[in-house]
């Protein structure tokens, strides 16, 4: 866990330079959590500074870009910095969870749940990851067209399910995906908005955003009652939320706090993952070579399904996820509120500043990647990686608040791709993957592609 050392002479340093660009781009800019802070960081330099409204109506915002800034930002631990709008929104309409709380209550919670999610730990959930990318890949018809993106959030949903809550997530696609849409949208509205309608009065926007909350906690509480009644139930991740408590108090989950933790994490193990096979699948069907050294090594292992005892084997497809994950982070930007003034990269950042590090920026400048917009997954071979940045590339975040189920995505995506790649051929038609980010980074149309039966466990 890495903490920043706050600097005693803050008031020696200068503040942000303002951003030079014409207030309509800046508000436009700021808007587009991922190409519109590289217009940002292009105008203004990797700390830059916006006022974009009076300080009654709307905070300063800093925007940083640079690894030290970064770490600046999102490596400070206590209360220095703390969660914004959107997260005090989500916590309003979805219920405090690991990924809204403020630092008090969220670090019992930390705690308690942290067990869960190393590495040898998550092991556990691979259950049915690699059987639910064959499902998948088994319904698609040889030579057929399909959409990337709508086949890997069918996988991602059936993997979850399967692997970790116990339930057929098909049978629920519709009660999950929109339900997960409208309360986002409705969330980022609000946080991106300067003033907003009382919470109290019942607008259609908010009406439809309660239904969709109760909604989905009702599932979640179908779920969690029915392993309570029956313990011997596989769905290892609730279990464990059963089971977990905080290993300083001895203080368990309440069944509240639990379904709020179920919503998080379908919430953030469904989108996010799928848009990154998705990604890599397209690339990899632009790069037919790359494609073969996938499906050669996932055939090298066997002809059984995969399983994480497989992973160490499966080192170029893990490259290849990493570079989908740098060209399109699941968190485009991730944003925190200055409590106090701190130094972000040798500027003075004055308290009540809204904070934003944008990863999609930082993950593309030029400054920091040869040829950044290329798809080269050899750039995260050991060799290559050496000396680089640790915060250069944060695709689940970085420091004390870092995303908990990195872990889990990694072992998710990677069985997921190999299986597909092993047994099919993708070629990409889309010449690019359009992208828009309305609460995590998501693809804007849909990704054609034709695939091809081949080798492997396909029948």
């Amino acid at each position: 866990m890495v903490e920043t050392v706050e600097r005693t002479d803050l008031h020696t340093l200068p503040l942000a330079p303002k951003n030079p660009l014409p207030y309509r781009q800046q508000l436009k800019a700021v808007r587009s959590f991922h190409s519109g802070l590289e217009t940002l960081r292009d105008a203004g330099g990797p700390v830059t500074r916006l006022t974009l409204a009076p300080k009654w109506l709307a905070p300063t915002v800093v925007i940083a870009t640079s690894p030290q800034g970064a770490r600046d930002i999102l490596g400070r631990g206590g209360g220095h910095i703390e969660k914004t709008r959107v997260h005090a929104e989500m916590r309003h309409l979805l219920g405090p969870n690991l990924f809204d709380l403020t630092h008090e209550p969220w670090l019992p919670r930390r705690r308690a749940l942290q067990p869960m999610f190393t590495k040898q730990h998550v092991r556990e959930f691979a259950g049915h990851m690699a059987e639910a990318a064959q499902t998948v890949a088994d319904t698609w018809t040889d030579g057929a067209e399909v959409d990337l993106d709508t086949e890997c959030r069918k996988l991602t949903l059936r993997a979850l399910g399967r692997s970790v809550l116990g339930i057929d997530l098909d049978a629920h696609a519709e009660v999950i995906a929109e339900p997960l849409h409208v309360t986002t949208e409705y969330i980022t509205d609000r946080a991106m908005r300067p003033i907003n309608a009382p919470r109290w009065l019942p607008t259609p926007a908010r009406r439809r955003a309660r239904t969709a909350s109760a909604t989905l906690h009702r599932l979640a509480d179908d779920i969690l009652q029915e392993c309570r009644a029956d313990p011997t139930r596989e769905a290892p991740l609730v279990h464990a939320l059963i089971a977990a408590s905080d290993p300083a108090t001895g203080q368990t989950l309440s069944d509240n706090e639990i379904r709020d933790e179920l919503i998080a994490f379908m919430l953030a193990g469904h989108d996010t993952t799928a848009t990154t096979l998705a990604y890599a699948m397209w690339a990899l069907g632009h790069h037919i070579d790359m494609q073969d050294k996938v499906r050669a090594e996932a055939l090298a292992v066997g002809d059984h399904e995969l399983t994480p005892d497989d992973v160490p084997a499966l080192r170029y497809t893990v490259q290849v996820l990493h570079e989908a994950l740098r060209l399109c982070p699941p968190g485009a930007a991730t944003a925190r509120m200055a409590m106090q003034d701190v130094e972000v990269d040798g500027y003075r950042v004055e308290a009540g500043t809204m904070l934003v590090v944008g990863i999609y920026a930082l993950h593309r400048d030029p400054a920091l990647w040869d040829h950044p917009l290329d798809f080269d997954p050899d750039r995260f071979s050991p060799r290559n990686s050496e000396g680089r940045d640790r915060w250069q590339y944060l695709p689940f975040g970085a420091g004390p608040r870092s995303c908990i189920g990195d872990h889990f995505a990694m072992l998710e995506a990677t069985l997921a791709l190999a299986t597909v790649v092993r047994c099919t051929e993708i070629r990409s038609k889309n010449p690019d993957f359009p992208i828009i980010t309305p609460f995590t980074t998501v693809a804007a149309e849909p990704i054609r592609a034709t695939v091809t039966a081949r080798g492997g466990r396909r029948r």
